[in-house]
């Protein structure tokens, strides 16, 4: 990555994501543009895990202010349980 691309890759907002698959299962991700990533997943170029599961319904967001924060944030999320991403889902649909 060029240096003038990261200066503008820090502007951006980045975007936790948590996609629910056909299969069940849920997917979560991190972005700068979700709009484009979703369509990724669809299109079966997203992340290896995606392939195959599609289509996708986007349960859950969170805006962080840069990319380490939403790696942090991703990390912290795909740590927890199952029925606690469905808590968390839940909790932001309630909003």
């Amino acid at each position: 990555m060029k240096l003038l691309d990261t200066k503008m890759t820090d502007r951006m907002s980045w975007v936790v994501y948590i996609l629910e698959c056909s299969d069940g299962s849920l997917y979560t991700g991190i972005t700068t543009d979700l709009a484009r990533r979703i369509t990724e997943h669809e299109q079966g170029d997203g992340a290896r895990y995606t392939r195959g599961r599609g289509p996708f319904s986007l349960k859950y967001m969170e805006y962080c202010n840069n990319r380490a924060e939403a790696s942090r944030r991703e990390v912290s999320i795909k740590a927890i349980s199952r029925a606690k991403k469905l808590e968390l889902i839940l909790l932001a649909n309630n909003d």
